[in-house]
């Protein structure tokens, strides 16, 4: 394998005849040799009556294949030496889904007509960098906690006064002749209208690392073309998005009106203006995601807790209060984020179920048959499930409306883990009604 350990590098080629269309990620990049060969594999085994989604090398590197509307297909490529034993499951998994959102980022931007019947090679070659910014957000991850790539639920804050924002954002969809609205603060969905949380969970996840994307330019505001990749592949919405303080933006879905001037001088200043106070004590909640009101137990190193039935979640690291010398030494924060995406994988694969199954394919239902066949052993749904390593014990609890994976010290009992859990649960549900 030609690649750094730990690298991932996408390849993206005419489905059809194997042109090249791009090559994202990784400083390194594969020689077209091998490019051609991971095509011509791929293609030699689709002529013999073979489906190839996956394969390791010897080296410990991985690679993904994906075939897009019989047009388009993606390749990701990883190195070997990442360090983690048994997680060549966890990184199959991983990859599958960068590859399923890379194509609906590029459905997203360009719409499905386009991708799905290329006409000219060299004109899509240059309208698909338009999708390089948001592609390589979802290669690099850049932002820590976000982890809706991963999920499809969608990274939310939740605000010391969700009420007042709430108002605000359907009153400002609403003028704006909308029902699809959304606030963001700190990368995070903080309010959004009733019908923004009724658009597929892969569609809210996607529109929110695109405002991310679009945020990070510096613009303090912008007119943007989107097609939904599930709700609207073919018909393009407007996609108007205003900075309304450094960390803070709100944007809605539209038609032809209004202008995005007359928005920003009317709507805005009417709406937020009033609320600025109000908006930077959300953005004070900052990383933690969760308002002052929640106190979560000391022995909680980081969590991840998703409401199954809105698709939301929300996620924090923090450092324990309590650290005894003797004790080992407790993860950074970037590898405690790295551990929580595996042991979400872990339980998602193994014990719990995941709700939403965005464009699969028959393809992709038979690669599920890794879940199922070790499911088949149990007689029941399992509920909770935990995990001890050298570097932190994770424990995993499912009710009917949630699913929430925790990280703690190895000095916490092992006995005392669905004690903290629970009690986790019940604090955050009970204080914020998530």
């Amino acid at each position: 394998m030609m690649l750094q350990g730990g690298s991932t590098q996408l390849l993206c080629l005419t489905a059809s005849s194997g042109v090249p269309l791009f090559t994202r990620g990784a400083s390194k990049q594969l020689p077209f040799s091998v490019i051609g060969s991971l095509n011509g594999v791929h293609m030699f085994g689709g002529g013999q009556g073979v489906s190839l989604s996956s394969c390791e090398t010897e080296g410990g590197g991985k690679v993904v294949w994906r075939v897009f509307q019989d047009s388009v297909m993606l390749i990701a490529v990883t190195g070997g030496g990442q360090g983690d034993a048994g997680s060549s499951k966890e990184e199959e998994v991983r990859l599958q889904r960068l590859l399923e959102n890379v194509w609906n980022c590029m459905v997203l931007v360009l719409g499905q007509d386009e991708l799905a019947n290329v006409r000219n090679v060299e004109r899509l070659k240059r309208d698909l960098r338009s999708c390089f910014s948001l592609i390589d957000q979802l290669l690099e991850e850049r932002q820590e906690g976000i982890l809706g790539n991963l999920t499809h639920c969608a990274d939310s804050l939740l605000p010391p006064n969700p009420s007042l924002l709430q108002q605000a954002v359907d009153g400002f969809a609403q003028s704006a002749d909308s029902e699809f609205g959304c606030l963001m603060v700190n990368g995070r969905i903080a309010a959004a209208t009733e019908k923004w949380w009724r658009l597929a969970p892969q569609e809210v996840v996607l529109l929110s690392a695109l405002m991310r994307s679009l945020s990070a330019s510096g613009s303090a505001s912008c007119d943007y073309p989107v097609f939904l990749p599930q709700g609207s592949p073919t018909v393009a919405h407007r996609l108007l998005r205003f900075q309304l303080l450094p960390g803070a933006d709100v944007c809605v879905l539209c038609g032809p009106t209004p202008s995005l001037h007359s928005a920003e001088s009317g709507l805005v200043v009417r709406f937020w203006t009033p609320l600025v106070e109000t908006l930077r004590d959300c953005l004070a909640v900052g990383e933690r995601c969760l308002p002052g009101s929640v106190s979560l137990r000391p022995d909680v190193q980081a969590l991840l807790l998703i409401n199954r039935e809105t698709r939301r979640s929300v996620s924090c690291v923090r450092r324990p209060t309590h650290h005894p010398p003797g004790d080992p030494p407790l993860p950074s924060k970037a590898r405690c984020w790295e551990l929580m995406k595996l042991f979400y994988i872990f339980s998602t694969t193994r014990y719990f179920t995941q709700e939403e199954s965005v464009c699969l394919t028959p393809e992709e239902k038979a690669e599920g048959g890794n879940t199922e066949d070790f499911t088949l052993g149990f007689s029941h749904q399992p509920l909770q499930c935990y995990l001890v390593t050298d570097e932190c014990k994770s424990f995993g609890l499912q009710t009917a409306q949630h699913q929430l994976f925790l990280l703690t010290p190895l000095s916490v009992p092992t006995f005392a883990l669905r004690t903290v859990a629970t009690q986790t649960l019940s604090d955050v549900v009970t204080a914020t009604g998530f």
